[in-house]
């Protein structure tokens, strides 16, 4: 790979990391820490309805659940770039062939070629 191409891809997986972490930021100001009672303006001591502190519950839990996955990427972004600075960007980790241009411009963090991915897949699967 041309360092002309490991730049673009080192842009996007940056581009990527920015658009995470505006997206967490967002659930971290909106959801995780607010309850239904608290956006309502709700000053009141009573209690509310169990139903819509349930509702609070699984909102929350659904922000965690994301946040947890979104961090999993960032990580997996973080790998990509320390393969381009150590020069193994673009090499399947399984059969060292590379690994489409056109696959890492739709998963820029990707580890194997398609044919690879597919059979791993596959074996997971059963088939």
């Amino acid at each position: 790979m041309t360092k002309r191409e490991l730049k673009r891809f080192r842009n996007l997986i940056n581009k990527k990391k920015e658009e995470l972490f505006a997206e967490l930021g967002y659930l971290k100001s909106s959801s995780i820490n607010a309850t239904s009672k608290d956006l309502s303006g709700d000053l009141s001591s009573y209690s509310f309805h169990m139903a819509d502190q349930g509702t609070d519950t699984m909102d929350r839990e659904m922000a965690f659940t994301i946040a947890s996955r979104e961090g999993r990427y960032l990580h997996h972004l973080n790998e990509a770039l320390e393969r381009i600075d150590a020069g193994t960007y673009g090499k399947c980790r399984k059969c060292s062939s590379e690994i489409g241009k056109s696959r890492l411009e739709a998963v820029p963090h990707a580890t194997q070629c398609i044919e690879c991915k597919n059979a791993e897949e596959k074996k997971h699967r059963g088939m």
